[in-house]
């Protein structure tokens, strides 16, 4: 019986989480004891972990990195709270030097590294210890184990990172899983040195679940009489929400006004967004649901499903809306030709908001072109439980 750890920051609504969830529900508990391990037990998904994985007990000083630094002071973990501003100005100090405007991969790094010291290291040795969310300092610097293997769910090419830093970690590292072959090149371009270490293995998806899920009710009704586009994902620059408001205008000033255009999800740039329907006078047709911990009856009840991304790993959502037979449009972030094949199971967009109102567009009016992507994944079985023997093979 093989002992595996794996470790991540907590159950909040999300793709990796989803993708996490549905990992531990295919995996091989027959000849492997898990463990795992969340820096923070909180989120809507924790109700979801499959109860054949053993799940540790919190550690107070990894919780601190879902928290405030006000709400560490409170609580008496000075240093590490120290440690956490002077994080966040030496990543500001860098976005300068650099022109750099989105520092926020910077300073979760500078956040780790600098409270590396104050954190406890875990007693137990593993077989094989897993690091599923970036950054991977935990598992690298806090954990005996004969494997190491860590997973990339983004594109890095994207992304703004120390290279230098994260070499150092990425090298205590045996294996490096990519959920895409496009994710797995964008990484080793950046890091050339690492590619022998690199693999692909899918995200895990679950169809039966997701179809009994996409059952449940909702109160929430769409219009019949409108083209209702759903997209899900955080509000954040990567996901590029702000650029779907900016298409819907588009699309309004081309005269096609029935269209309502939702949102599942929530994060940091909910503001902006909110800021951008007022000045587009789209109260009534771009529609922020919030966080919901089942987007799936959403999802079926759409016309389309439109993932608007800047830059993607794989998106979960996108498999999802197939598995319920939707028409999917995504952007042509540098993955996209691994997620969809375009024309076929799904439609590709130019990456801007031209683009998207364009894909839109050609969709609405082309009937058929949607009927025949939705029968397309109608006709694919997305059951890849199979994935995790690339997994296994690692472990042995």
């Amino acid at each position: 019986m093989r002992e595996i750890l794996i470790a991540s920051f907590d159950m909040e609504v999300g793709g990796v989480e989803r993708s996490l969830i549905n990992l531990l529900d295919n995996f091989d508990y027959e000849n492997n004891q898990v463990d795992l391990f969340l820096y923070r037990q909180q989120g809507d998904f924790m109700k979801f972990l499959n109860s054949r994985c053993n799940l540790l007990n919190e550690i107070d000083e990894y919780s601190t990195f879902r928290k405030s630094i006000k709400q560490i002071f409170l609580e008496g973990k000075c240093l590490i709270a120290i440690s956490r501003i002077l994080a966040n100005i030496n990543a500001n100090i860098i976005g300068k030097i650099n022109s750099i405007d989105e520092v926020g991969y910077y300073q979760m790094q500078l956040m780790w590294k600098y409270s590396m010291l104050l954190l406890p290291k875990i007693d137990k040795e593993y077989d094989v210890a897993i690091s599923y969310l970036w950054p991977h300092y935990f598992i690298a610097n806090k954990v005996k184990a004969k494997k190491k293997i860590a997973w990339i769910h983004t594109d890095y090419s994207k992304i703004e990172t120390d290279i230098k830093e994260d070499l150092k970690v990425w090298n205590k590292f045996n294996y490096i899983i990519s959920v895409s072959e496009e994710c797995k090149n964008s990484f080793e371009k950046k890091y050339p040195s690492l590619k022998d270490k690199v693999k692909v293995m899918e995200n895990i998806t679950s169809p039966e679940f997701v179809r009994k899920m996409a059952d449940e009710y909702i109160e929430e009704k769409f219009e019949g009489d409108k083209f209702n586009i759903v997209s899900v994902g955080r509000l954040c620059y990567a996901k590029g929400i702000d650029n779907a408001v900016r298409s819907l205008k588009s699309l309004h000033d081309k005269g096609l006004k029935n269209i309502k255009w939702y949102v599942v999800g929530y994060g940091g740039d909910e503001e902006l967004i909110k800021g951008l329907i007022k000045e587009h006078n789209l109260e009534d047709s771009f529609i922020l649901l919030g966080k919901k911990t089942n987007p799936y009856p959403y999802m079926k009840a759409c016309d389309l499903y439109v993932q608007p991304s800047r830059y993607e790993g794989k998106a979960v959502t996108v498999t999802e809306a197939q598995i319920l037979g939707k028409p999917v449009m995504i952007t042509n972030y540098t993955t996209a030709k691994s997620q969809v094949k375009d024309k076929v199971n799904g439609y590709i967009s130019e990456l801007n908001v031209e683009g998207i109102a364009y894909g839109i567009e050609e969709l609405i009016k082309k009937n058929e072109s949607r009927l025949s992507l939705s029968n397309n994944c109608k006709k694919s079985n997305f059951n890849n439980s199979n994935e995790l023997d690339k997994l296994y093979e690692l472990f042995n």
